[in-house]
């Protein structure tokens, strides 16, 4: 039997990229295995990422899932390649020079959930705003939660497909959710993170409803929370070491790379990153534990493990690459522990 394989790949908007997506028919008796995925070509001139003349690119499997949405059918994540097979500029995947498992990555993807006709939330009227903050982080009923069952159709989704979500939750402002995803090696992270958003993006049309990933779509100016996708992340040395000044020395290092950090956790995460709403302001750094309103919060289950654990960057947006967040992370963290 013949199989639907669904090529997704990242185009070359800026300041952020979107999915795309297109079906080829296997061959018969698909495996299902990612070597038997062959590299296919693509018109680059119309996704940003070539031009007319010269608009052929390719499309390199790197990872398949099943595709719960379709009848026999899978999902191949793909990067984007040149014609002579170089990565493309606009493969973020690329960017990732050191990769294996030592480190682990949980990223918290928040997003809001978009009514089509009045480009608001759900839970908010056409003229005007809900109720303040306060009932809708992990809210119940249908004054307090709105769009769930969209949320627990994509959960399912990704949990069929084999995606390593670890839980979902209703967000601080009216219409807004989030789910996580932890993998080990930050390649398996970016891929599971971006398969998670094409599955969303594919649930939410069935309802007439859109993705928004916008870090502040409500504006900077008014008291809503923005939405982020906050980087929890450790490696070998952080799990076992027991050790303080290994977290002090982490968190220093970040600190002395804020530009190139900020540089790809997202656009508009200025309009995010004020200094209110749970956050640090974009220009400073700081961590602390237990501090939502840091750059970097030490969990508190860090320190009562004895200084065995993870850390949680606050600041990445919720529409950042999560391949050049991570490779930026293992960058600096890296860094931090070789001056020990």
């Amino acid at each position: 039997m013949k199989a639907k394989l669904e090529y997704v790949w990242l185009d070359g908007y800026k300041p952020t990229q979107s999915l795309r997506a297109k079906t080829m028919m296997s061959k018969d008796n698909f495996s299902g295995k990612l070597e038997d995925c062959k590299v296919w070509s693509f018109d680059g001139s119309s996704t940003e990422q070539a031009t007319g003349g010269s608009s052929d690119l390719l499309l390199k499997p790197v990872a398949i899932y099943p595709d719960p949405t379709r009848k026999n059918a899978y999902v191949v994540m793909t990067e984007v390649l040149n014609a002579d097979g170089t990565p493309h500029e606009s493969n973020g995947r690329a960017t990732i020079e050191s990769d294996d498992d030592d480190f682990w990555f949980g990223f918290e993807q928040e997003y809001f959930l978009m009514d089509m006709e009045t480009k608001m939330p759900l839970g908010f009227p056409a003229n005007g705003y809900p109720a303040p903050q306060g009932p809708y982080y992990c809210g119940v009923g249908a004054k307090a939660a709105y769009g769930r069952e969209i949320v627990e159709e994509h959960f399912d989704v990704c949990l069929e497909a084999g995606l390593n979500v670890e839980g979902i939750n209703a967000e601080v402002a009216a219409g807004q959710w989030e789910y996580q995803i932890f993998a080990k090696g930050a390649k398996d992270a970016g891929d599971q993170i971006w398969v998670a958003r094409y599955f969303l993006e594919k649930v939410a049309e069935k309802y007439g409803v859109y993705v928004e990933l916008h870090p502040k779509p409500l504006g900077k100016e008014l008291d809503w929370n923005g939405s982020g996708m906050h980087a929890n992340f450790s490696n070998g040395l952080m799990r076992t070491c027991g050790d303080k000044k290994v977290f002090d020395a982490i968190c220093e290092e970040f600190g002395k790379h804020i530009q190139e950090h900020v540089s790809v956790y997202g656009a508009y995460n200025d309009q995010r990153l004020t200094g209110k709403h749970e956050t640090a302001s974009i220009n400073e750094f700081s961590y602390g534990v237990s501090d939502r309103g840091s750059s970097i919060r030490i969990p508190i289950g860090t320190v009562e493990d004895g200084w065995k654990g993870r850390l949680e960057d606050r600041r990445p947006a919720s529409n950042g690459d999560p391949y050049k967040i991570a490779a930026v992370i293992i960058s600096t963290t890296k860094k931090g522990i070789a001056k020990l």
